[in-house]
């Protein structure tokens, strides 16, 4: 039965709950080479994994930091760690019971996200058994795990991976895995910080979770632990093994984002409204295919106009539900990247059960001068995509596939047209087109036909994030 007595915030890995504190992030994926010494090795890293009691902590060190005056940034570093079904498999250990109600035949965590990646309508050739997502080669491979570092600067985070990889043999010659490859993000320099590479504020909307999150703001209701945390209250596995509570499981997308093209579009397609330029038209039809302002202000409390004032009030920037009107789009279109996400009202505001937290951070240079004049991505950037929560299917994945991918979606006798895909994350199957109604408030039934896909994932994973307590018996024993 799931646990209903408070956090052991000591046995949580830090990402998960509080999220690491970070201006940069590597993460070092891997497969396990010698399974022995890793595990006994793994024993040794435990000491170093940064835990949930450990990031209020630095949270609030930050915090005196600042209040001192001091503008400089706190040295401050985090690394957790995570296995994939394939890792559990290299090492001996049952992990069948982390399976969703479907049964691990149909979970797709047991599956791999490579396996999923055609349900998930990622690019691709090929169908069937014979189809194969357009990911880079790295991602194509068995990996076993992956390492999550973080920290203040590129420094700190090298002196901790370069302490942690040593631990497992690197450099050496017998280490006891191998790294498959490396990536790293960095927060957005100045006054973009906090904002993704399209140019809005991120992260504003993430759940609070009960028994963690003390006095949140006004919003959604904050969600029982167990829709996060394996083995507590809203988890929909009765059962779980003693190892596997209070993990989390990890859906990691490595996420390109054409940024150059996304602002071509918005700049051919302004809104026609009666006072606004079209630039100003422009940033209108932006707002309203993510359903916030670049300043992180919603649209369903400013349809029409941006609130830097409202965005940065954090009583106020989540607290809204889509009520305002739910039949005519007027407002906010029903396909809205941040509405199909979190449809709240629209769905009664029952959506507990698909709620995830979000852990993610860009990586890439900002548009160039030469991207935007030819309007065309040279440069790699986008999301280095993460996010926790107890079952995938209910998660992350309930949320790409049958809302984010689903043009029907939100479809009832008060919603007459048609959403369309969502218009930021949404892919359709192939050989299809993206569309959406309500991006004009005038003439809401009108469909917008989007040219490309702006989001364009090339790899991915499912891993478990399992507790302190685990990583030191089941899995390092």
């Amino acid at each position: 039965m799931a646990s209903t007595t408070p956090l052991n915030l000591a046995n949580i890995q830090g990402d998960i709950l509080g999220g690491l504190p970070k201006k940069t992030q590597t993460n070092v994926f891997f497969q396990i080479l010698n399974v022995p010494v890793f595990r006994k090795q793994l024993g040794t890293l435990v000491p170093r994994i940064t835990t949930a009691d450990q990031v209020l902590k630095h949270r609030q060190d930050i915090k005196n930091h600042k209040d001192k005056g001091n503008t400089g940034l706190l040295k401050i570093s985090g690394v957790n760690i995570a296995f994939s079904h394939f890792g559990f498999v290299k090492l001996g250990i049952d992990d069948s019971k982390l399976a969703g109600p479907g049964g691990p035949a149909n979970d797709p965590y047991i599956k791999g996200q490579l396996s999923d990646s055609q349900s998930l309508n990622d690019p691709g050739t090929g169908a069937g058994p014979t189809f194969q997502p357009n990911w880079l080669p790295e991602f194509k491979q068995q990996l076993h795990g992956i390492i999550v570092f973080t920290g203040d600067s590129h420094a700190t985070v090298d002196e901790n991976k370069k302490a942690v990889l040593a631990i497992f043999g690197i450099p050496g010659t017998a280490p006891s895995i191998q790294v498959i490859t490396s990536i790293t993000g960095d927060v957005r320099p100045g006054k973009e910080a906090g904002h993704e590479h399209f140019g809005f504020l991120d992260g504003i909307s993430n759940p609070a979770v009960i028994g963690f999150d003390t006095n949140p703001p006004p919003g959604p209701a904050p969600v029982r632990s167990g829709i996060i945390l394996l083995g507590h209250d809203g988890d929909d596995v009765p059962i779980r093994d003693p190892w596997m509570v209070d993990g989390s499981f990890l859906a990691f997308r490595y996420l390109f984002q054409r940024v150059p093209e996304f602002n071509k579009f918005l700049q051919d397609n302004p809104i026609k409204v009666p006072g606004l330029s079209d630039a100003e038209g422009s940033e209108l039809l932006g707002a309203r295919l993510v359903g916030r302002w670049k300043s992180g202000a919603p649209v369903d409390l400013r349809p029409f106009d941006d609130d830097p004032a409202l965005a940065a009030d954090a009583q106020k920037n989540n607290n809204f539900a889509f009520t305002a009107e739910l039949t005519t789009q007027k407002i906010c279109p029903f396909a809205a990247h941040v509405r199909k996400t979190n449809p709240r009202a629209d769905l009664n505001n029952n959506v507990e059960t698909h709620r995830i937290l979000r852990r993610g951070i860009q990586f890439g240079p900002e548009v160039t001068p030469d991207e935007q004049k030819q309007n065309k991505t040279i440069e790699n950037r986008g999301l280095i995509f993460h996010s926790y929560q107890s079952d995938i299917s209910n998660g992350f994945r309930f949320l790409q596939t049958l809302w984010a991918n689903n043009p029907a979606f939100p479809f009832t006798e008060t919603t007459p047209q048609q959403p369309g895909f969502d218009a930021i994350i949404g892919q359709p199957p192939a050989g299809q087109t993206r569309s959406l109604s309500g991006t004009d408030p005038d003439n809401p039934a009108t469909s917008l036909t989007l040219p490309v896909l702006w989001v364009v994932p090339r790899g991915g994973e499912y891993f478990f994030s399992p507790s302190i307590n685990a990583l030191k018996g089941t899995i390092s024993a």
